[in-house]
């Protein structure tokens, strides 16, 4: 039987709803064999995953880093999933820090902006809500639903709200050095949904190509935000070009409404992953 794979997911140690241990026994629940976990720019959930990883469950260690691409005005922005690499890397380790402390002062921002027109949203409530993990605009989106001023996180996404409206900019990591950073901590390198247009503007192939020159391992195509036909886009651009293609389902807890597994990778692309990595030597089994 062909392994059931689920390489993108996230807990409580960013803006899942799960925290690491509740997310790993989910995942053995919903019958993966492997599952990977890759909050925002942490690897905090990291310990509590492999402490309380079932039997028969083998975890991948990993991240999804935010990123921007500067060769466009405004900057274009970007996720990049990092597998297995070396979670004491300094220079990775500083940008990532780097990056969480302007994620926390954006929200403080944001919070600012909010409370400015009367709407009665609380930071330290906030902080609270995310329990330490790495603080981000869907904490804001609960803290928007707990007030009853919207419904749903979509809701708060949109532009009336943390869409456009109540939206600010925030420090990321230039995507070519985020390449370079997570290769040199003996990371993989892989695209988050990139051809997502339901999400907004995204990278021209050019880019990728630029990118899979520069150490970008894979391209993730199976996504919910993907339609079958960007699906296909991104299956042909990754034959194209060379590169590892992964499915996964994005998991965020209630937050979203996808499931674990609703996407998958092949075993030959996680056979890959696992071959090219040099950082975090092994996949851990439960």
């Amino acid at each position: 039987m062909t392994p059931r794979i689920d390489l993108h997911t996230h807990s409580t140690a960013s803006d899942g709803t799960l925290d690491p241990g509740e997310l790993v026994r989910a995942a053995a629940g919903a019958g993966l064999d492997v599952v990977a976990i890759t909050d925002h720019d942490t690897t905090a959930g990291w310990e509590p995953a492999l402490r309380a990883l079932p039997p028969g469950l083998r975890l991948v260690r990993g991240a999804e880093l935010s990123c921007r691409w500067y060769g466009e005005q405004p900057p274009l922005p970007l996720h990049l999933l990092a597998y297995l690499f070396d979670p004491d890397a300094p220079e990775l380790v500083a940008e990532l820090a780097r990056v969480r402390a302007a994620r926390a002062e954006r929200g403080e921002r944001i919070v600012a902006l909010l409370r400015a027109d009367g709407i009665d949203v609380s930071w330290p409530e906030i902080l609270a809500g995310a329990g330490g993990g790495t603080v981000g605009r869907p904490h804001i989106a609960q803290a928007l639903i707990r007030a009853g001023l919207v419904a749903t996180t979509t809701e708060a996404f949109g532009p009336d709200w943390l869409g456009e409206r109540y939206r600010l900019p925030k420090e990321d990591i230039d995507v070519f050095q985020a390449v370079r950073l997570v290769r040199a901590a003996g990371g993989v390198p892989v695209f988050a949904h990139p051809r997502a247009t339901r999400r907004g503007r995204i990278a021209p192939d050019s880019l990728i190509a630029e990118l899979a020159a520069a150490g970008l391992a894979g391209l993730e195509a199976d996504h919910e935000d993907h339609s079958p036909a960007e699906r296909a886009h991104v299956h042909g651009l990754a034959a194209e070009l060379g590169l590892l293609v992964t499915g996964s389902s994005d998991f965020h807890g209630t937050h979203k409404t996808v499931r674990l597994g609703a996407f998958t990778t092949g075993p030959e692309a996680y056979e890959r992953i696992v071959a090219s990595s040099s950082g975090v030597t092994e996949v851990a089994s439960g």
